[in-house]
């Protein structure tokens, strides 16, 4: 999963599977960004013609037995992804996208509709501009996570208090009849509210400076864990008309999405259904769940609203089918719930031996330009691609949409031929920043590989180098790596690109276990390919960054992210080896993958006592200058803990969650293993200020200011990943009166 290496005896002159416009292109550091010297011929998923099938894979086309069938039964296959009632239209990188017929949103042919200079300049929502409320899951639509307020500053934040604490009761350890529930959902501050999602899917509207309960819908959603190993939720999303009109229903919606793909819509001030939206309030949006369909599209991120579009992805279930469903992002009109146009990542004629490539984490909106950015994920299986040899170049990519029309405008490709489960995880963090003397519109994308890739968002062109380089070869009989992938060295790495090491520690108190287990298994760098024997993943699927993504201060460039070191080995077993064992939740077990050759085993590289194999620290918070891409300091963050016990703040933690900024120089995030939230110094990542919670705050915080006061809110959910405790607890701190 993590490595690299001389290219395992594959030539370096051999094609690759997808990225660059031409050989020698170049970024405006001025180095090549394609490696072309390294894989002559290749091409940039970011160009804005789609990448053309390579060498390898039109060999394998040409064979069409090697797919497992032949190009009238993919013809077939694909032609059952259209929807009844539905129009649908290719788009750029192999992809699609489908319309109501007789919609308005045709799609604009020619590669002129979808250039920079040809787009009409929008204008963002007014009630989103509000500078003193946290009206979306990103803080805003460009996932800036910051806060122009400054009432809280580095000088007295040392001060902060709780002021109120709120117990949602929708909490499950997992025994009894409900799954444990994994809470993890960023607060909404708008229309003088706190609007807040449980993993039971309620909402809760809530004063923003008592906690006092205003209104809670229940959807009385079913609480079975159908796609996840717990109930989760992120949250809710908010719209409101552009002139609501007073005394009128549903002028405001605040919308929640279920596991068994509901979507609810309900009067933001009273928290009645609104009955215009879908079937009284309503949407099933199981009802395009029309291919490979072995489980429902789980709503569990809060979309993004735009203007009167709502925009929602979908979560699945990982490792346990081979042919999935495949991964759309849907327009939906805010009022009424129509379906707007539908976006398919996929082609339809490998449809049926895979899937998704969906997105399950936020996204990110341009305002003014009109572009959805969306993380698109992995495609099944996730650890053996041998089935899936064409080039998907919208797969594990960040790709940029037309709002109106779900139109391709660019994509990159962040990994060729996934077999890592790099899904992309985080939004991209849109924002101007000052380079060369230019303003540069940019887009900064964290993933699980470790880079940091800043591009500029009309075009997808790298602002720093994106180089390709050979990686080690597959050594599984079936598969055949991507001999290439894409390499970042400025902004530096969140991780380095060697694995850490054996502990010490860890092999002494295990008698030597821990380094005769590495010896054992294939480590060649990032980007080594699972193995029979068994890899060492470095980052595994935890990451480097996950789904909290970074945080900006667009006044200054300055950008900040909290990131895992993790070392977990990918082993693949023969189907006829293969026999179904444990799971535990998401961090460890056996996993089928369907029918394909090979099964799956993920194991944290632990030793008998629970110990980490590998060096220290086990999590970080880095701060980077965007004008320049050089890391200003980088710093282990929280501390692990383990039967009651805190270890070295040296150490680190992982973390799942993200940091919000603000202002006046503070970063705010919980994400640690120890139940604690923290401020930190934007300047240095001194840690100034942090408050005992009830268990790890995997969520973003939001901070508003509200008759003058300015309040932090973590909603405390808690991570069986990172501790077995969960919390329903909805905690605000401010400053003293």
């Amino acid at each position: 999963m993590a490595q690299q290496d001389s290219n395992g005896g594959q030539s370096p002159q051999a094609p690759q599977y997808g990225v660059t416009d031409e050989p020698g292109d170049v970024s405006e550091e001025g180095a090549s960004t394609t490696g072309s010297e390294a894989a002559p011929g290749s091409q940039d998923s970011g160009s804005q013609s789609g990448a053309s099938q390579t060498g390898e894979e039109q060999d394998a086309a040409g064979q069409g037995s090697e797919a497992g069938q032949d190009d009238e039964a993919s013809q077939e296959a694909g032609s059952d992804q259209q929807s009844p009632g539905l129009t649908s239209q290719p788009t750029q990188g192999g992809g699609s996208v489908e319309r109501p017929v007789g919609s308005d949103a045709a799609a604009t042919q020619g590669d002129e509709a979808n250039t920079a200079e040809a787009r009409q300049p929008q204008k963002p929502d007014a009630w989103m501009q509000d500078p003193n409320s946290w009206a979306t899951f990103n803080g805003d639509l460009m996932a800036q996570k910051y806060s122009p307020v400054d009432q809280i500053t580095p000088d007295n934040v040392e001060n902060l208090e709780k002021v109120w604490e709120y117990h949602t009761g929708d909490v499950s350890d997992g025994s009894g009849d409900i799954p444990t529930t994994v809470w993890s959902a960023t607060p909404l501050f708008v229309n003088d509210t706190l609007y807040i999602g449980t993993p039971f899917y309620r909402i809760i509207a809530l004063e923003p400076d008592t906690g006092k309960e205003k209104w809670s819908f229940n959807p009385d959603a079913r609480l079975e864990a159908l796609t996840q190993p717990a109930m989760k939720n992120r949250g809710v999303a908010y719209w409101q008309a552009e002139n609501p009109q007073e005394g009128e229903a549903c002028q405001k919606i605040v919308y929640i999405g279920t596991m068994d793909a509901k979507l609810y819509g309900v009067d933001a001030d009273t928290g009645k259904p609104c009955e215009t939206f879908g079937q009284n309030g309503m949407v099933d949006v199981n009802q395009w769940n029309t291919v490979n369909d072995k489980w429902p599209l789980s709503l569990l991120q809060a979309p993004t609203i735009y203007h009167d579009t709502i925009f929602l992805g979908w979560a699945g279930k990982d490792w346990t089918d081979s042919a999935a469903p495949p991964g759309t992002v849907f327009a939906l009109d805010a009022k009424s719930g129509e379906l707007k146009w539908m976006f398919h990542a996929l082609p339809n004629e490998v449809i049926s031996r895979t899937g998704t490539a969906n997105v399950w984490a936020s996204m990110s909106l341009d305002p003014e330009r009109g572009l959805l950015y969306i993380p698109i994920s992995s495609p099944s299986p996730n650890y053996y691609g041998g089935d899936r040899k064409e080039e998907l170049p919208l797969a594990t990519s960040v790709t940029a949409l037309d709002t109106d029309t779900g139109e391709v405008v660019w994509s990159r490709q962040l990994i060729h031929h996934d077999i890592w489960d790099y899904d992309t995880v985080a939004p991209p963090t849109l924002v101007d920043i000052q380079k060369d003397g230019q303003t540069v519109p940019a887009l900064v994308q964290t993933s699980k590989q470790g880079f940091i890739y800043v591009l500029n968002r009309e075009t997808g062109e790298p602002i720093y180098p994106i180089e390709e380089r050979p990686v080690p070869a597959s050594d599984v009989p079936g598969e055949e790596a991507s001999p290439t992938q894409p390499f970042v060295d400025k902004p530096a790495p969140v991780i380095g690109d060697d694995w850490p090491g054996v502990s010490p520690l860890a092999d002494a108190v295990s008698f030597g276990e821990c380094s005769r287990r590495a010896e054992g298994y294939r480590w060649e760098g990032r980007f080594t390919p699972p193995s029979l024997e068994g890899t060492i993943a470095y980052p595994p699927t935890t990451g480097g960054s996950q789904w909290g993504g970074g945080a900006v201060d667009p006044t200054t460039g300055i950008y900040v992210v909290n990131s895992n070191s993790v070392v977990q080995i990918y082993t693949l077993i023969p189907r006829d080896e293969f026999e179904q064992k444990s799971q535990d939740g998401e961090t460890s077990g056996y996993y089928a993958q369907g029918d394909v050759a090979y099964g799956f085993k993920l194991e944290t590289f632990l030793n008998w006592a629970g110990m980490p194999c590998w060096n220290g620290p086990y999590g970080t918070i880095a701060a980077y200058d965007l004008k320049t891409g050089e890391r200003l300091w980088n710093e282990p963050f929280g501390q692990v803990q383990k039967y009651g016990f805190y270890m070295p703040e040296s150490w680190g933690s992982v973390t799942i969650g993200g940091p919000v900024i603000t202002k006046s120089g503070l970063i705010f995030i919980g994400a640690s293993m120890d139940s604690r939230v923290r401020a930190l110094d934007l300047k240095t990542g001194e840690v100034l200020w942090k408050g005992l919670v009830d268990a790890p705050a995997v969520s973003l915080p939001a901070v508003y200011t509200y008759k003058g006061r300015q309040y932090v809110t973590f909603v405390v959910g808690g991570n069986t990943i990172l501790l077995p405790k969960v919390s329903d607890q909805v905690v605000t701190f401010a400053l003293p009166e």
